[in-house]
């Protein structure tokens, strides 16, 4: 079978020096619930941009079997979707059914279609019935399960997020957690939220200094106290001894 992710030694280093990721070697499976955990400015968000294509990274890609690169932009994008840090960079459209119609439009669907597919989207995210509301009245939790409709109408197989709890109050976060659990897509996720993490993915990349330091199962890795000690993280409630 097919991975849905495949990325050979990538490396990347900034326009002032800064090695952000080195020799990063890492598979993934469809329907995998991943998460990418590790300090602030270990490499999370921008191994995240790499698959995504935002930054060209040296080494190699591939999503769902599809080298990562300019002429095949089209159609990864239709595979990978990212789901920001900052819903509000996300939402830009004076409504909600604006907002998450926006992908399907731009990809040359029918009427019929993008209306069924944002239709489908904000019925998943449990937002129906605010079809025509302004993004910017949504509460902060709205608008993360917004952000994430804008990316389920486009019907990709992975998607991935940045830090896509922050900001969120316990109910809210719940509710994330919940929905994130429900979908069928595979999840790739960049947190610095243990617990969250810990309830969300069933496997964990620990990642610090641009590198790899652990992948395994979620209770294994993260279970490890003093693994985490050394890498400025906490071990979640669920996991410790």
């Amino acid at each position: 079978m097919q991975s849905a992710v495949d990325i050979e030694n990538i490396s990347f280093t900034w326009e002032d020096g800064t090695e952000a990721l080195s020799d990063i070697k890492l598979t993934i499976q469809h329907g995998e619930k991943l998460a990418v955990i590790g300090p602030n400015g270990a490499g999370k968000s921008t191994l995240l941009l790499a698959m995504n294509m935002f930054i060209k990274a040296a080494g190699k890609i591939t999503i769902d079997g599809i080298d990562v690169c300019k002429k095949n932009e089209r159609k990864l994008r239709s595979i990978i979707n990212l789901v920001l840090q900052n819903p509000d960079e996300q939402l830009f459209m004076p409504t909600l059914f604006e907002d998450v119609a926006f992908g399907p439009m731009n990809a040359g669907l029918s009427h019929e279609e993008v209306s069924q597919r944002t239709a489908d989207a904000i019925k998943t995210v449990g937002l129906e019935g605010m079809d025509g509301k302004a993004p910017f009245h949504l509460s902060a939790g709205q608008k993360r399960a917004a952000a994430i409709a804008t990316v389920l109408s486009m019907t990709p197989k992975i998607i991935t997020m940045d830090e896509p709890d922050t900001s969120l109050d316990p109910r809210s976060r719940n509710n994330l957690i919940r929905l994130l659990k429900s979908l069928n897509q595979t999840l790739i996720i960049a947190t610095c939220n243990m617990d969250f993490a810990a309830k969300v993915c069933q496997r964990v990349v620990l990642v610090d200094g641009g590198r790899i330091i652990a992948d395994g199962p979620a209770a294994a890795v993260m279970a490890d106290e003093e693994l985490m000690e050394t890498h400025g993280l906490e071990t979640p409630a669920v996991f410790k001894r």
